[in-house]
């Protein structure tokens, strides 16, 4: 059901004014029971990657809200539900993963998500993995005591079913198990930890009213279901994609500078809304920031940018970044030490590379008419000088401490790092 109603609680009522609630199977009674008393309740990632992308930001910062409002978040890993995938908003199945890959990733998305998260001290989150039931499970036993509740009608009216089947892009069996093990993983959450809440994507929703149903028929307990909304920016495109692909949260994947100037582009009619959904600050100044016109909202989203970064990458890179942004944008001093890296695999050749292909290459620019429009335009610079001549190339003698500073426009910077020999550093070493 769509919520209408404003609730009592504390953490529901800035979940709705932050913007994080799209449906829930039953707010007032959940509203009663975070009232009531402390409330557990889960998110699940699956280990599909070693890190977490922007995308799942909204899911991560209502387990946080959730934890600073005094409630226990619960991180499920889906060491089991990853070997068999989801196809919730998936045009095709995902590749098989060995064990040791999965635990590998999951080893990378805790450390992401322990910066968000309080996991030790007081009040932790509790962790958990769907591996620790999931794997034991017999496959008899789960469709006699599981199966039976599930209707095959309603699992294929399910969006993430419909719409493969529609498009006929085919579905597995395997993948089409994975509603299945997503409620049976909330029943037994709520056995062995009394979770009583899950959350996700509004992409979720038949899964979570599902385990919701499950709980109710086999225990006849009340647990209870939210989603949130799916993020896209103001102009529709997918949040947390951009045209070099997904932003991660690792630093290894994304850089801190990059993922600073992620936010800093953020489009004017979302500064606002995204103030509330990804930083901490409240949202009275959330609003006020987000309603600033004409040059003045670009100072919000250079706030926008450095609350997220530091939220992401800890407050003093955050603001390091956003003073090396304020020099290199107003006073032209950039330097070398905040920007992101391309490292060249091979070394600089003696005849140097086009800079329509480096640009290509590094990932500044999508294409080689992109590059050549971009300098053709003025918009292209090597080590802060513009360059027009689409023949450009960048050599040896570019190398500045081993990089080369590349530029598409006043806002994105990149050093490209290379081997090579200055020619006037050949000559002055003796011979052999």
């Amino acid at each position: 059901m769509l919520v209408t109603e404003m609730p009592n609680s504390d953490f529901l009522a800035e979940a709705h004014a932050r913007g994080f609630v799209f449906q829930c199977t039953d707010e007032a009674a959940l509203d009663a029971a975070l009232l009531a008393g402390r409330v557990s309740a889960y998110t699940g990632f699956d280990l599909t990657a070693d890190s977490l992308h922007v995308g799942s930001m909204v899911q991560i910062m209502l387990l946080r809200l959730l934890q600073r409002h005094g409630h226990r978040p619960v991180l499920l890993l889906g060491g089991g539900t990853t070997k068999i995938g989801d196809p919730s908003g998936k045009e095709e199945a995902r590749l098989l993963l060995t064990p040791e890959r999965i635990a590998e990733n999951g080893r990378g998305i805790l450390s992401i998500l322990r910066r968000f998260v309080r996991l030790d001290g007081d009040d932790p989150a509790l962790i958990a993995d769907n591996a620790d039931w999931l794997d034991r499970l017999g496959y008899i036993e789960l469709l006699r005591e599981v199966g039976q509740h599930f209707s095959i009608s309603r699992m294929l009216s399910a969006d993430s079913v419909r719409l493969r089947l529609e498009r006929e892009q085919g579905l597995s069996f395997l993948e089409f198990n994975y509603a299945i093990l997503q409620s049976y993983d909330f029943r037994e959450l709520n056995r062995r930890h009394g979770v009583c809440l899950q959350m996700g994507g509004s992409d979720q929703w038949g899964n979570i009213v599902s385990g919701v149903d499950l709980v109710r028929r086999t225990d006849q307990t009340q647990v209870f279901g939210l989603t949130t909304p799916l993020i896209a920016t103001a102009s529709g495109a997918k949040m947390g994609k951009t045209a070099s692909g997904a932003v991660w949260l690792s630093a290894d994947r994304v850089s801190p500078f990059d993922y600073w100037q992620f936010w800093r582009n953020t489009e004017d009619a979302d500064v606002g809304r995204f103030l509330r959904m990804f930083t901490d600050l409240p949202v009275e100044e959330c609003d006020r920031l987000g309603a600033l016109q004409g040059a003045e909202i670009n100072e919000a989203k250079k706030i926008l940018a450095t609350e997220a970064t530091a939220l992401c990458h800890g407050r003093d890179i955050a603001v390091e970044i956003a003073e090396t942004a304020r020099r290199g944008y107003e006073q032209g001093e950039l330097t070398h030490g905040a920007l992101p890296v391309y490292n060249l695999p091979d070394a600089m050749p003696k005849a140097g590379i086009p800079l329509v292909r480096l640009l290509t290459q590094s990932g500044l620019v999508l294409s080689n008419s992109e590059a050549r429009r971009l300098i053709r335009g003025g918009g292209a610079r090597v080590n802060d000088e513009p360059v027009f001549n689409e023949a450009h190339t960048v050599s040896i003698a570019d190398l500045i401490e081993g990089g080369v500073k590349l530029s598409s426009g006043r806002k994105r910077h990149l050093l490209v790092k290379a081997r090579g020999e200055r020619p006037d550093d050949a000559a002055s070493r003796p011979a052999d």
